[in-house]
């Protein structure tokens, strides 16, 4: 049965600031750029054509405006939104490097996205939807981690398909363990995890992704997606695995790379149909596809600036 949402995602909606040039006085010009892993892959997938919905906090300030204003303008169900009065939006600072690679410097002690609380979570937003997007930033100790405990039990409850993207930012954490250890007490509810090459040794202790697989089965988890970036993609069933070459692009800015490789994921799931029960039996080629359409996906917008900004429609694909 087809649902209303592809997609539901929940945690941080910010303004990423990212340098787009220099003043007449040499000063670095920065654009105010709508950003927030989750929110980037709800973006990515209405471009693909699919519909989804966010939850989340904002400040009721200019920038929490901009924010509601762009995701209502790109097609995205905002009931989930809150803006509170007495908080700001979150700001991060993107830092770009010659190779496309960044850093972020983040402006959230607090930032409105840490503090949704549980009782803002309404239950009914997940009975017509495929899927439960979640990540770690907003998983610190702050009211957020109980809104994101209570949509993570009503979208199980729902039937939804639930992903997770640990997309680890260590500048906001103060003990590197508290983050290590909140990833694992969050990812065996996942049914579907991503991990990237880079965050692996950081998670499980372990730089080779098969000798990791045994804990990365925790719980729900039926499906493991392994990116490697420019060296393409994998992923593991209890069953069987996948691979597909990374597309060879000049990047410009990765920003959002990593958002657009799990929402694409997600499109080619959400759009065959794919229930939980069904994760352990993919196949082979079911998979490579799946890696193969978000390695283009990634490829294509990588070789723009910006997140959102830089998402292909399912034309241009």
């Amino acid at each position: 049965m087809e649902k209303k949402y592809d997609v539901t995602a929940l945690g941080e909606l910010l303004i990423d600031f990212a340098v787009n040039g220099e003043s007449e006085q040499g000063n670095q010009l920065f654009e105010a750029c709508p950003g927030g892993a989750p929110c980037n892959v709800l973006a990515m997938l209405n471009k693909l054509g699919r519909k989804t919905a966010f939850i989340g906090k904002v400040g009721d300030d200019q920038f929490g405006k901009l924010l509601k204003d762009t995701i209502t303008n790109t097609g995205i169900e905002a009931k989930g939104l809150v803006m509170d009065k007495d908080i700001h939006t979150t700001l991060a600072f993107v830092h770009t490097f010659p190779d496309g690679d960044r850093e972020f410097s983040f402006y959230r002690k607090p930032g409105a996205d840490m503090l949704m609380e549980a009782k803002d979570v309404d239950a009914a937003w997940f009975q017509d939807a495929y899927a439960l997007h979640f990540c770690s930033v907003s998983l610190g100790e702050f009211p957020m981690k109980e809104a994101h405990r209570k949509a993570i039990d009503c979208a199980r409850r729902a039937g939804c398909m639930i992903s997770f993207d640990p997309n680890i930012r260590l500048p906001l954490w103060e003990n590197p363990e508290a983050l290590r250890n909140v990833i694992w007490e969050f990812a065996p509810m996942a049914h579907v995890l991503k991990i990237s090459d880079e965050e692996l040794e950081f998670i499980t202790g372990k730089a080779d992704i098969k000798e990791a697989l045994p804990r990365l089965f925790a719980g729900n988890t039926r499906l493991v997606i392994y990116t490697k970036g420019a060296d393409g993609a994998e992923c593991y069933t209890e069953r069987t695995s996948a691979y597909a070459d990374g597309q060879k692009v000049k990047a410009v800015d990765t920003t959002g790379a990593g958002d657009g490789f799990i929402g694409a994921f997600l499109f080619c799931m959400a759009k065959d149909g794919v229930e939980v029960d069904q994760l352990a039996s993919l196949s082979r080629e079911q998979l490579e596809k799946y890696l193969a359409f978000a390695n283009k996906f990634c490829a294509k917008s990588i070789t723009k600036y910006g997140a959102i900004a830089s998402y292909p429609t399912l034309t241009e694909m």
